[in-house]
């Protein structure tokens, strides 16, 4: 069948870096994990179906990816295409963050892993998507359309072979026009099907944007 297909879907996943590592500066992260064909056959020794095609396409069966690869993601699609490694650490200094006299010991600069991979009218399209999300009366984020910036957002509801159980998502990203944060909350395990992530950011961008 024409199409997009495991295998393309695979090829773009990987040019976000979703099978490797971030590179955060935190102990502990793990690889991400894009499941094909191939790999079904020689782990699972079951051929790919049209079914599995779509599950993969919609983020369910043996993908596996945690937050901060998504927030990686997210942020490219925000910024126009360009794919930054997350970092905590600003910089290190001698004395207190408050002493006019503290002397910057290391900086760590913004790294770019990645740019101009996907065509910025694809992005662009996306963008519209998410903003029509958050902003019209259909979208599944339109909690978020009267916080005091635009935003453009998508939710995600992941079934856990848990019976009346989901794992939650919500991605987001503001203000639309000239974006300044890159938002992603997961709750998992909640009863029946509601937006329990959504309240959540509309919190957390609340605040951020009317703490100064």
């Amino acid at each position: 069948q024409k199409g997009l297909g495991p295998s393309n879907i695979k090829k773009y996943l990987d040019l976000f870096g979703w099978e490797q590592k971030t590179g955060i500066d935190l102990p502990g992260e793990f690889k991400g994990f894009v499941p094909s064909p191939d790999w079904k056959k020689s782990v699972k020794n079951e051929s790919w179906w049209d079914g599995d095609t779509y599950n993969l396409s919609i983020g369910q069966s043996d993908l596996r990816v945690t937050p901060m690869h998504v927030a990686v993601a997210y942020g490219a699609i925000a910024n126009g295409g360009k794919l930054y490694q997350p970092q905590i650490v600003q910089k290190i200094i001698d004395g207190s963050p408050n002493d006019n006299t503290a002397q910057t010991i290391q900086e760590f600069t913004p790294k770019v892993m990645g740019q101009n991979f996907i065509d910025k009218e694809n992005l662009k399209i996306v963008r519209e998507g998410m903003f029509d999300g958050a902003q019209k009366s259909y979208g599944s984020s339109y909690m978020l359309h009267n916080l005091p910036v635009k935003v453009a957002a998508k939710t995600g509801t992941v079934e856990i072979g848990k019976e009346g159980h989901y794992n939650t998502w919500v991605s987001a990203f503001a203000p639309y026009e000239d974006p300044e944060i890159v938002l992603v909350i997961t709750i998992e395990d909640v009863e029946g099907l509601r937006a329990a992530t959504v309240p959540v950011a509309y919190d957390v961008l609340q605040y951020y944007f009317t703490r100064k």
